[in-house]
């Protein structure tokens, strides 16, 4: 089922990510929270992470959440799993570069909403320090130029990762302009790869 925002996040009493976590980690007869960390916990316009729980996970970056959820996860995510889990990973956790869902990217904000941004870093903060060191898989494709914003959103992630010393990587063919693969149509037996993020930013 497709996903069309029904308006603008800042319209929106959005969750902190510090209670949307605390959520997260309280029991629910949704799912199992021993297996999976969902945050907010509900299915909403807007979504800060979504994976498995581990002490070593794979942290995917896409461009914005589509429909997926725990024991419902779309073709993308079941990609991201496989590979992670190819690459000695013994978890995966899908972040986004914008958090507000929409199954259609050119369905999102023209707009960026700070405090959505700000929320959603202090969840890449809470990622990151989950391992000693974080592993970083940049996953956004080409759909990176939709939005004018987008670009300075990942250079914000690129100043957090450095903090808690994180790794950069990329899978499969890089395009013509430099983007990373989207984690479809990747093979299963796909290896991660060093990316340049900082350089490739430059381009943009």
């Amino acid at each position: 089922m497709a996903h069309i925002p029904s308006g603008a996040t800042a319209e929106l009493e959005l969750l902190t990510f510090r209670d949307a976590l605390a959520a997260a980690n309280t029991p629910s007869a949704d799912y199992d929270i021993e297996k999976w960390l969902y945050a907010p916990n509900f299915y909403s316009e807007y979504r800060y992470i979504l994976g498995t729980r581990g002490n070593n996970p794979l942290i995917c970056i896409g461009i914005n959440p589509s429909t997926a959820e725990p024991d419902h996860l779309d073709n993308t995510l079941k990609s991201v799993e496989r590979i992670a889990l190819g690459n000695g990973f013994d978890s995966f956790i899908m972040f986004n570069v914008y958090a507000q869902r929409a199954t259609n990217p050119d369905a999102m904000e023209k707009v960026y909403n700070p405090l959505l941004h700000r929320e959603n870093l202090e969840a890449f903060r809470y990622v990151l320090s989950i391992s000693d060191r974080p592993a970083i898989w940049a996953a956004w494709g080409a759909i990176i130029e939709k939005r004018k914003y987008l670009p300075d959103c990942v250079r914000d992630m690129v100043t957090v990762g450095q903090e808690y010393g994180a790794g950069w990587y990329c899978a499969g063919a890089i395009t013509k302009k430099g983007h990373p693969h989207h984690p479809l149509y990747l093979r299963k037996d796909e290896k991660l790869k060093p990316f340049a993020v900082s350089t490739y930013l430059a381009t943009l």
